[in-house]
């Protein structure tokens, strides 16, 4: 439905996008994954040709974004991450207000923003002003925008982002609904959120995509490598690092967290070889005082960790 050819924008010298490729299929719900600052945002900003890119193209259903910029803005409801919401109006005024924007026959406008407070969990706000709702009504007020128009196609830009749990959960849990009957693209920052909701994830880092696969699909990806995590009474992470590396299936040692002379810091492993005595062996001939030590299997985290590193 989507396909998205060797896309690239720069920002002065600097690429956000850089030369990506995938294809998104009807019906998919897609997870576009990345630390800040990734490309996320602006890949879904020309998706939605709110910007040009500098080179590649992205055709929807067939056309494209350099001759039918306003035939792919029918198919699209985008909710970019801060809802353009005008907080003085009543949340009823507001939807009523893009629905004429949208050209819906008032005839139907009414029974469509009924379907969509329903649908967004909304109706016990509908007569309140915008500025008194909480962050997460905005977001579903938001929501019923993007979706006011019936698109094939829905655009979410950290749709959770500032919310608490239970608002994630409610917001998660209207998107998987949606999801069952259109294509929904997503970004997002919270592996969770992503681990729950998504059919597909597509990881961005420095504006290359480094994975691209269901959850499963990239565990299997990732072989028999797993994590042990360590917690040790030390102020000397070097030394540490320094003693552990000698073991060959370690690849690589990073610091998570030092302070007040506790460092939390994980170990990444290759093979089927369990090293955990290896590792006990060396910090107990050192004296070193372990908190804690144990071994995780691989999850979205870790592989997330791992691809989108420093260096």
């Amino acid at each position: 439905m989507i396909k998205i050819d060797n896309l690239t924008r720069y920002y002065g010298d600097s690429p956000a996008v850089d030369n990506i490729s995938f294809e998104i299929r009807k019906g998919e719900i897609l997870g576009l994954l990345g630390p800040n600052g990734a490309g996320k945002t602006t890949a879904m900003r020309i998706l939605t040709c709110y910007l040009r890119p500098s080179s590649g193209s992205i055709t929807v259903k067939d056309f494209n974004i350099y001759d039918d910029p306003v035939e792919i803005k029918k198919l699209i409801g985008y909710l970019p991450e801060s809802a353009p919401l005008y907080p003085d109006m009543l949340v009823y005024d507001y939807l009523k207000f893009v629905a004429d924007l949208r050209e819906i026959e008032n005839s139907r406008a009414d029974s469509r923003i009924k379907e969509l407070a329903d649908m967004c969990g909304i109706n016990e706000v509908m007569h309140k002003p915008i500025s008194e709702l909480s962050k997460g009504y905005k977001q579903r007020v938001g929501l019923a925008h993007a979706m006011m128009s019936d698109p094939e196609i829905l655009v979410l830009d950290e749709p959770t982002s500032g919310l608490d749990p239970n608002q994630i959960v409610e917001i998660r849990d209207i998107i998987k609904k949606i999801g069952t009957e259109k294509t929904v693209i997503l970004s997002t920052h919270i592996l969770s959120e992503a681990e729950a909701t998504c059919d597909r994830i597509v990881i961005i880092n420095r504006g290359g995509i480094v994975a691209d696969g269901s959850t499963d699909e990239l565990k299997r990806q990732a072989g028999n490598d797993y994590i042990v995590l360590i917690s040790l009474m030390n102020d000397n992470f070097e030394d540490i690092k320094k003693a552990l590396q000698v073991i060959p299936e370690v690849n690589d040692i990073i610091l998570e967290n030092s302070e007040d002379g506790t460092m939390d810091f994980h170990i990444s492993c290759s093979g089927e070889k369990d090293v955990r005595p290896e590792i006990y062996t060396i910090i107990k001939n050192n004296n070193w005082p372990l908190l804690e030590f144990h071994r995780e299997s691989r999850t979205l985290e870790t592989i997330f960790r791992e691809l989108t590193k420093e260096g």
